[in-house]
């Protein structure tokens, strides 16, 4: 059976790994993972690692850097750019499409024996949110496509967002509760 790029979501979102990195991973071993295809961003202890599809947060302690957060940016394939993801990334789960839709996303999700919640917030009304328990991981879903009112999107643009794609998925330690 191949693995699709529903697949990735499914499994970066129900146990919080890419590749088998997560949480705690330092840049070196994402590197090996992921590549050298890759963008730093670094201010004092804080950096930022952008592969375009993933995008990894580490926090200098000690001398070590571990991953102190991992998002997945979905929305950055819209435009249907194939380099936005990881060739090591391709090579495993094949070719990924321009958009995720939530509903398969959560259905895949929820077969595998794990729970998807809505888990908003109320500062927002463009983005809802909702949390797998299990791992932590928040998915980020388009609410509002035009969340200013100002009717200048065009749905039938593919590179537009839709109502239902989900936006990113999130995990970081500060989220989880368990």
């Amino acid at each position: 059976m191949s693995l699709s790029d529903l697949d990735f979501y499914a499994n970066f979102a129900t146990r919080g790994e890419v590749l088998g990195a997560g949480i705690g991973t330092n840049p070196a071993e994402w590197e090996a993972k992921l590549g050298s295809d890759y963008l730093d961003d670094r201010a004092q202890t804080l950096m930022r690692r952008d592969y375009g599809l993933v995008e990894l947060s580490f926090d200098e302690d000690k001398g070590e850097w571990p991953c102190v957060g991992i998002s997945v940016q979905t929305h950055r394939l819209n435009w249907g750019d194939v380099s936005t993801v990881p060739v090591l990334l391709r090579n495993e789960y094949g070719e990924f499409g321009p958009r995720v839709g939530f509903d398969e996303l959560a259905a895949l999700i929820t077969s595998q024996g794990y729970r998807i919640e809505p888990d908003n917030d109320a500062t927002t009304t463009d983005i809802h949110r909702y949390r797998v328990p299990e791992s932590g991981a928040r998915v980020f879903v388009v609410a509002d496509i035009d969340p200013d009112g100002c009717a200048d999107v065009d749905v039938e643009d593919p590179a537009e967002r839709r109502v239902g794609d989900v936006w990113s998925i999130n995990v970081s330690p500060v989220w989880w509760s368990g």
